[in-house]
């Protein structure tokens, strides 16, 4: 089974993708911020993470940069979700190793063509 990280400071947002990814038969973790996401990186490395921006400890993109310098950190695939929507966001999140990004809020559709955009679903 496919497993997914789910990186939110908000449990509606983590309630929500986890019910998402769950549907698509993936395992789903959830973390508050990207410090407590990194720790569960170097336990358990999961396909797919599903990345919150504005968190408290350690912001999603400190993160990002954090996991892509872990030896194995390049191999999952890393969706930004967030209410940051301006180009400047986007370009630091795509420059720091992010494959997709998607804006808040989000829905079940958007998730599985993202999913599939970074082949993690068939078309």
């Amino acid at each position: 089974m496919k497993q997914c990280l789910v990186v939110d400071d908000s449990s509606v947002i983590r309630k929500v993708a986890r019910r998402i990814m769950e549907e698509v038969n993936f395992e789903v973790a959830e973390a508050e911020n990207g410090q407590e996401a990194l720790d569960k990186c170097r336990q358990n490395l999961p396909d797919v993470i599903l990345l919150d921006w504005n968190m408290p400890v350690m912001d999603g993109l400190e993160f990002l940069k954090e996991l892509r310098k872990d030896p194995c950190g390049e191999a999952p695939k890393v969706i930004f979700c967030t209410t940051e929507n301006d180009m400047d966001h986007i370009t630091q999140a795509i420059s720091a190793g992010a494959n997709e990004y998607i804006m808040k809020p989000f829905d079940k559709e958007i998730i599985l063509s993202k999913l599939k955009e970074v082949s993690l679903l068939d078309a």
